[in-house]
């Protein structure tokens, strides 16, 4: 396949190309305009452009419609005749299961309280040796912090809930409201709060196999200011953190998560999410937007037997090979179906927008440690919500006593 035949795949694959009779109006691929291309069921095509013109052999033009007429034909050799008729759709709508939804609602609470702790019980307490005053135990400190976020309030209004806790049993001693704040400042948090929360995403691995990829952002009480030269004045622009995950189609539970650089390219950090996801999950697909795009993200799916279905950019072609070309070509030939497995990527927006309608768009924190593990038990409450929710409408028995690796004794001890 040559130069022009693979522009002109991606003509046909990312432009809309329109016949009128034996004439094709296939737009531009670098300005708004369009050519003219005609009798490309001959011997002779020709199009109006000034390749053609200059060379009176097939452009990327001519390559495109003929591609486009190929799609539109059967297997018989006819061809499908485009009609545009008025047609009344109905919506489609999803029943709620209202028992089971109000009964998660009424007792999602104590079922989260109850869930949270069991889950902190995997982390052991790190040996310390050391004078002085006993530091807060480790498992009563990530409940206090996962719960401080859960509950959306100031850590000093926090307490009331936090007596609550402790009376039923649930952390070993009320802590103080700053020993809560010190935790989450602690760097060392951060490895055993993406343990728990795909740990907490284990009960529902016989229910997802599809899965979806993307990134928000968090926004940050910090502020950076510089002083504009264009403008002679001083601006400010609100700091955030930038949060990718992979998430479940079905019941969006998160599988795994990375923080990093805000200004980081997105592509990534899009092997290390499915790596970690296929540790634990089989992968049938992974969907994603264009901003993951590229060999890179389609080979890391292929690598543990799913089928990427990721966006293409508009200078993408299916002349490279591989898993990313196949999938090029499927989309091309093939893209009402592409299309539909694509659009699950949709679910992990639905993620977003779920975590942070409920918990917030926004962190407290200030310093960097803390404003990522603040993002992180977001997510945590999230999963634990999401459980809550399955266990009502599935009916599972989450359990969380699986024997895991003693990250805290690695991260925390001194």
């Amino acid at each position: 396949m040559d130069l022009r035949e693979q522009r002109g795949l991606t003509l046909a694959a990312t432009k809309k190309i329109i016949r009128y009779g034996d004439t094709w109006k296939v737009p531009s691929q670098t300005g708004n305009g369009f050519y003219r291309v005609s009798h490309i069921e001959g011997q002779r095509p020709q199009c109006s452009c000034p390749d053609w013109e200059t060379r009176r052999l097939n452009c990327k033009h001519i390559f495109a419609a003929i591609y486009v007429m190929r799609r539109e034909e059967h297997s018989d050799g006819s061809t499908t005749v485009t009609e545009t008729i008025a047609v009344a759709t109905e919506r489609p709508t999803y029943p709620q299961v209202w028992p089971a939804y109000n009964a998660a609602q009424t007792n999602e609470k104590d079922t989260f309280q109850s869930m949270l702790a069991d889950l902190c019980r995997s982390v052991e307490q790190p040996q310390v040796k050391r004078a002085g005053r006993p530091n807060l135990p480790l498992p009563d400190a990530i409940f206090s912090a996962v719960f401080k976020v859960y509950s959306t309030v100031s850590a000093r209004r926090f307490m009331s809930d936090l007596r609550d806790a402790h009376a039923k049993g649930f952390i070993s001693k009320t802590p103080h409201f700053n020993s809560i704040l010190n935790y989450l400042e602690n760097p060392d948090m951060t490895p055993i709060l993406r343990r728990l929360i795909t740990q907490s995403s284990l009960p529902l691995q016989s229910v997802e196999t599809d899965f979806a990829v993307d990134s928000s952002g968090f926004m940050t009480t910090r502020f950076v200011r510089w002083f504009d030269v264009k403008y002679g004045k001083e601006q400010s622009q609100r700091e955030w953190v930038k949060c990718h995950l992979i998430c479940g189609v079905k019941t969006n539970i998160v599988t795994a998560v990375e923080i990093g650089d805000k200004h980081a390219s997105d592509v990534k950090f899009f092997p290390p999410l499915v790596e970690a996801t296929a540790h634990n999950f089989t992968i049938s697909q992974v969907s994603a937007d264009k901003a993951y795009g590229g060999n890179i993200s389609t080979d890391a799916v292929h690598k543990f037997g799913g089928t990427p279905f990721i966006s293409f950019r508009g200078n993408a072609t299916g002349g490279v090979g591989g898993t990313f070309g196949q999938m090029f070509h499927y989309f091309m030939f093939r893209r009402e179906e592409f299309l539909q497995h694509y659009h699950k990527r949709s679910n992990v927006e639905s993620t977003f927008s779920m975590m942070k309608r409920k918990f917030g768009d926004s962190l407290r924190s200030k310093t960097e440690a803390a404003m990522v593990n603040e993002t992180l038990c977001k997510i945590l409450c999230h999963n634990l919500v999401v459980l809550i929710h399955e266990m009502f409408e599935l009916g599972i028995e989450p359990f969380f006593c699986t024997k895991t690796p003693n990250l805290a004794q690695q991260s925390l001890g001194r």
